[in-house]
């Protein structure tokens, strides 16, 4: 079995409401999972930075304009298999601040894309890896 590193960079993105912080996330059209929004970096240009990818990432995926707001990205691993390959991935994701749009205009590789509470994203996360990275962001009270 052939063994492929991939490095994909997505942001964890917030938008204060009132007194209330509501989180963006975003249901994969392909496996239906509900996830950050995240994607290889370099797809486009193979000079991008993962900040770049990531802010690019949550605007196709996510819908949203948003600015990262602490630069040391939390950092994820996981592995799958794709066909005959082995994918190892490395995903960097950056805490966001919402800044304009609508997360209906996202593209066409997620379903859906829409602003929770805290506790709503804690239960309806797919995988275990995004809610790790997401208790870590609440963790480290990086907001």
């Amino acid at each position: 079995m052939k063994v492929k590193d991939e490095e994909s960079a997505g942001g964890i993105v917030y938008k204060k409401f009132g007194n209330q912080t509501l989180w963006l996330i975003t249901q994969h059209s392909a496996h239906k999972g509900w996830v950050f929004p995240k994607g290889l970096v370099g797809d486009h240009n193979p000079n991008e930075p993962p900040e770049q990818a990531a802010i690019r990432e949550v605007k196709e995926e996510g819908g949203v304009e948003a600015k990262i707001v602490n630069r040391q990205p939390v950092e994820t691993h996981y592995s799958y298999k794709f066909e005959d390959t082995l994918i190892k991935k490395t995903v960097l994701y950056y805490l966001m601040e919402y800044i304009s749009g609508d997360p209906a205009d996202h593209d066409w590789e997620m379903m859906d894309a829409k602003f929770i509470t805290e506790d709503e994203v804690k239960k309806t996360l797919t995988y275990k890896s995004d809610r790790k990275v997401f208790a870590e962001i609440l963790h480290n009270k990086l907001i």
